[in-house]
């Protein structure tokens, strides 16, 4: 049989989870950024771009998050000359191609999209 306390425990149960999860999305979020920006080390990407004037600064990725949107910035890094072609972008050398895990493509991206001015 069905008691109103077991209601409430089931009730405070659920309260719980749904808290929890709304705090493990954004430690996930700020995870992804930091791997993100430990790629963006590892792959050199100051060699090629600039951040908070860090790196070469003929490319600069300040603001980028609010100029491109994700899929935007995930097809800079995963069809760099497709996406030479499709803004019409000029600066030489271009981008090179990188082949990555999805993992490491979305940490990426989530790093990028969050430098805002």
């Amino acid at each position: 049989m069905y008691t109103v306390k077991e209601g409430t425990d089931m009730r405070w149960m659920l309260m719980a989870a749904v808290v929890c999860v709304g705090f493990a999305a954004p430690v996930a979020a700020q995870d992804a950024k930091a791997k993100g920006a430990q790629l963006f080390a590892d792959q050199k990407g100051t060699l090629c771009h600039s951040i908070a004037d860090k790196g070469n600064k003929k490319g600069p990725l300040d603001g980028v998050g609010s100029k491109l949107s994700a899929a935007e910035i995930r097809e800079w890094i995963t069809d760099a000359k497709g996406m030479t072609a499709k803004m019409k972008t000029t600066r030489k050398p271009e981008m090179k191609a990188y082949t990555l895990p999805k993992d490491d493509v979305d940490a990426l991206v989530a790093y990028l999209g969050s430098l805002k001015k």
